[in-house]
């Protein structure tokens, strides 16, 4: 940053939804906000486009957003006002298997329970009461290390999520639980046999059953201008294509907050940090990549399972042992013959998303981090085994390997877009052990990308709590004799 005059009380870095969110919240304060963001457009990993036939828009990166209504400080925001609409799948998410069945999470833990058979019960028992508590631990699942505000109900949370997703898998008795709890599972993008994997299985039913799985009405790109129409209007400024590798390049300000993870924040402002903070933040480590289609289609996907025809994500890795197998295999570098495959299908819910009669499909599986390898096929020999005649349908596809996704958004290092592992040896030190992990060791710079707590997902908190961090550390004393005056 240039010592001159300063022109800005903050400015962020990267406009992604945490990049967002701490612009928002430091500018809701009545400070001098710049946004600045590399691409041509605002978003992050909020960005939709035409990516394989004129009229069929497709989320380039994030595309359900299960956390988008449950965020503490989304909710709090008025961004229906700024064109944010969202539609709701029938069914959250539907998980098929070979023969025609599919278990599925529905918006009624009820139904979903009882859907699940002689496991109705294990299920009740282990979601009820995440469900019940959420409204009081929710604040805290997504927020950092600290002292709970409901200590017993977050203690019984943490018991559950601290546990591997395989050990409470026994939990259960049949195939469609525990394939079920897979899928969701799988989301931590780690061998499910890991500690902590279990926390966004839980997070993402309980999600389903609290709010549901809102579809942006128009694409993903909608969250990001609507946060962006709403940061415009309380009088802060953004600057796009503006790629930052150094703070030299910076404007004079009182603090910079950074949507980066730790290899670019080294990079911009490596100079200004204690060795031990650079020490942690070049041993931060990645994850696992994706490789991801968008296809266009001639009609919807046809599932041989009706249940998987009407959920807006669909988790393609049939049995528990089986996703168990390929997320083991990508994790050791491999990759899997018959992969978990996450698909969306919001046109289904969502008629602007390709014109009359047609339909887009958005899909990934796991790959070793920075794998280039072409999983195309194996991506739709999955799909075409839970839905003949699937690929007969396919009129257009885009795909984008590791290195593309990286390319398209810097943030997603060697594909992975969690921004960093989330396991036990990272979970409590993202990016690095500190008293809080927004702060940098250099005064003034702060971190609130997905490579802090709570981590990956569309809700903002990240940049919300970096930029509480912030304004308690720099304009507290400010803020005090202003409401004085």
């Amino acid at each position: 940053m240039n010592n001159t005059k300063t022109e800005y009380d903050a400015i962020v870095i990267g406009s992604g939804p945490n990049g967002l969110a701490a612009a928002i919240t430091m500018q809701q304060e009545g400070l001098s906000v710049l946004l600045i963001e590399g691409k041509g457009e605002i978003g992050g990993g909020l960005r939709s486009a035409e990516l394989t036939l004129p009229g069929f828009v497709h989320d380039v990166c994030s595309a359900i957003h299960p956390l988008a209504l449950g965020s503490p400080f989304f909710n709090t925001l008025p961004l229906a006002d700024h064109g944010l609409h969202y539609t709701f799948p029938e069914l959250a998410a539907a998980h098929p298997f070979d023969g025609g069945t599919a278990a599925v999470l529905g918006s009624s833990i009820t139904e979903t329970a009882t859907l699940l058979g002689r496991d109705k019960e294990a299920y009740l028992k282990l979601i009820e009461p995440v469900v019940r508590d959420w409204p009081n631990i929710a604040a805290d699942v997504l927020g950092p290390l600290s002292f709970p505000k409901h200590p017993i109900a977050m203690a019984k949370f943490g018991l559950k999520a601290l546990s591997s997703a395989s050990f409470l898998a026994r939990r259960f008795e049949t195939r469609e639980a525990k394939g079920l709890w897979a899928g969701m599972a799988a989301h931590s993008i780690q061998p499910l046999s890991n500690l902590t994997t279990s926390a966004i299985g839980l997070v993402l039913m309980t999600a389903a059953h609290v709010k549901g799985w809102p579809i942006p009405l128009g694409g993903s790109q909608e969250i990001a201008n609507a946060l962006s129409s709403y940061f415009l209007s309380l009088g802060g400024r953004i600057e796009t294509g503006r790629y930052v590798k150094s703070l030299a390049e910076l404007p004079a300000a009182k603090t910079v907050l950074f949507d980066v993870t730790p290899k670019q924040l080294l990079q911009i402002a490596g100079h200004k940090f204690s060795s031990i903070y650079k020490w942690q933040l070049e041993r931060y480590r990645y994850g696992m990549g994706v490789f991801k289609v968008d296809w266009a289609l001639d009609g919807q996907v046809p599932f041989t399972a009706p249940e998987a025809r009407r959920a807006g994500t669909v988790h393609l890795g049939n049995t528990l042992e089986e996703i168990s197998l390929s997320e083991r295999q990508c994790w050791k570098g491999q990759h899997a013959e018959n992969p978990f495959v996450l698909l969306a299908q919001q046109s289904l819910f969502d008629d602007t998303r390709a014109p009359e009669g047609k339909h887009t499909a958005w899909a990934y599986c796991h790959v070793p981090n920075g794998s280039t390898k072409d999983m195309t096929d194996i991506i739709e020999r999955q799909v075409e085994r839970f839905a003949p005649g699937f690929r007969d349908l396919i009129i257009g596809k885009h795909t984008m390997n590791t290195a593309q996704v990286e390319e398209y958004n810097p943030n997603y290092i060697g594909g992975d877009i969690n921004g960093g592992v989330i396991d036990l040896g990272q979970i409590f030190t993202r990016p690095a052990l500190r008293t809080s992990p927004y702060r940098t060791s250099a005064k003034g710079l702060y971190i609130c990308s997905s490579s802090t707590p709570p981590g990956g997902g569309v809700h903002g908190m990240c940049g919300y709590h970096a930029a509480k961090r912030a304004l308690k550390d720099i304009f507290s004393i400010e803020t005090q004799i202003k409401q004085i005056l």
